[in-house]
């Protein structure tokens, strides 16, 4: 297990949700600068998606830096009559190498089926973004001890065709964590990660070893290092706890010496 995790380069990103204006831009640079200072030697990828509003001015302050941007979301065609939405490629050309789809909020806020996801994510990969795919199961589907059979049929429903380890990431987010302050013990993580790796195998073959899985739902400084030591565990997705500088950084440093 600690030789797949060495294979499988962490990936730590922040979503900041509908959150951030230009002024945020010293949270930005608190990140990029400690990447490049006292976290210059963490073995993981770090990622941060702000708004779509400020993909372009951040994108400015950390070319050529170890801190990537993101998007929270993508239409699925490339132009034309969507008012109000964002193409893949617009997100290219703002500075985003990734992109995140079918997050539970975009799921329930706005009714988005697995297939939408799937379009969704092959958009993300037309564009040249990696697309950080989000499964998750509600408490209610928890309670009835269908946790492993809602992320399995998610998963597989979400990601088309092709998909490989330099242009997918998954992110297991159960719903009733995110934001919760709840989250589920170690083993029932490691459970859950250990099911999606089968699944990616399955789906992808070999290269189902290669695509990394994020973990996502309160992660906290507190917990980060539990939750990220759990196999099959490739980093994580953060919501709250991304928008401040200190916090992210807290999270990142789970892989120092790593």
């Amino acid at each position: 297990m600690a030789g797949q995790k060495q294979e499988r380069r962490p990936l730590v990103a922040g979503n900041w949700k509908m959150n951030g204006l230009k002024g945020s831009l010293s949270e930005i640079t608190a990140i990029r600068d400690a990447l490049s200072g006292p976290l210059a030697a963490v073995a993981a990828d770090v990622l941060i998606a702000p708004p779509a509003t400020v993909i372009a001015s951040f994108a400015a302050a950390v070319a050529g830096t170890r801190l990537a941007l993101g998007a929270q979301d993508c239409h699925a065609k490339p132009l034309g009559a969507h008012t109000g939405d964002i193409s893949a490629e617009m997100l290219k050309d703002a500075g985003a190498s990734a992109v995140i789809v079918g997050h539970s909020e975009r799921r329930a806020d706005h009714g988005e089926t697995s297939a939408e996801v799937r379009a969704k994510a092959a958009a993300a990969h037309r564009a040249g973004l990696v697309a950080i795919v989000c499964i998750g199961e509600t408490q209610g589907e928890r309670a009835a001890g269908a946790t492993l059979s809602v992320v399995s049929r998610q998963l597989k429903a979400s990601l088309p065709k092709e998909i490989n380890g330099a242009n997918t990431v998954i992110a297991y987010e159960p719903v009733w964590a995110i934001g919760t302050g709840l989250i589920p013990t170690a083993s029932d993580v490691e459970a859950v990660h250990a099911a999606i790796r089968q699944d990616l195998k399955d789906i992808a073959g070999a290269e189902g070893s290669s695509i990394r899985i994020l973990y996502g739902g309160s992660v906290k400084p507190d917990n980060a290092a539990t939750l990220l030591s759990v196999a099959n565990v490739d980093g994580a997705l953060v919501g709250g706890a991304s928008l401040k500088a200190s916090d992210f950084l807290a999270i990142v440093r789970a892989y120092e010496g790593k």
